[in-house]
């Protein structure tokens, strides 16, 4: 009898611990640490028709009403936070009117459910900027595209950018920022 109970138990703790181990890898995704995926997008373009007037005449330019390119608005550092973390961080009007935030020369480590997020939180130095973005308003722009390079989120025409003061990579699975950026006006 105690040898059935003895296997039992054995085949029982066996179980658990493939199934402990099999969960702890999907929740913690270790292997990212060592994957890196870059992107490298250009800043979109954006065709800004002119109509011309009266005035203008054939085979001249007309002057626009809007700025006929992108506009930084607002830039800002990444700093480092739970890893290691830098680049650019820009807030770009595009020549529609339309908004996105562009990261520049990004460079953090890879991680499970990294997400780009616009918020009010104000960036603070070391362990004590970790957890902060999540308390106050904060929009999220999607999934980091790639842990390094230069990519866009484009902010839904709804949204007023000013309304934001900083950008942050966050871990949503853990709660924490890998790294911030407070932005000031360009």
């Amino acid at each position: 009898m105690w040898r059935v109970q003895r296997g039992a138990l054995i085949t029982g703790l066996l179980v658990a611990v493939v199934v402990g181990l099999a969960a702890g890898l999907y929740w913690f995704q270790p292997w990212k640490l060592w994957q890196d995926e870059t992107v490298t997008e250009s800043l979109p373009a954006t065709v800004v028709e002119a109509s011309r007037t009266p005035e203008t005449a054939p085979g001249t330019s007309p002057s626009p009403s809007a700025p006929t390119g992108p506009v930084t608005l607002a830039t800002g550092e990444l700093i480092s936070h739970e890893h290691t973390t830098s680049g650019t961080v820009k807030l770009v009007r595009l020549a529609d009117g339309s908004h996105v935030i562009r990261l520049e020369r990004l460079e953090t480590s890879n991680g499970p459910d990294l997400r780009v997020w616009l918020t009010d939180a104000p960036v603070k130095q070391g362990q004590a900027g970790w957890h902060v973005f999540d308390d106050g308003e904060y929009l999220s722009l999607g999934k980091l595209k790639g842990n390094k390079g230069s990519q866009n989120y484009p902010l839904p025409e709804d949204v007023d950018p000013y309304r934001y003061t900083s950008v942050t990579i966050w871990c949503d699975r853990f709660d924490v920022s890998f790294g911030a950026a407070e932005l000031a006006d360009a």
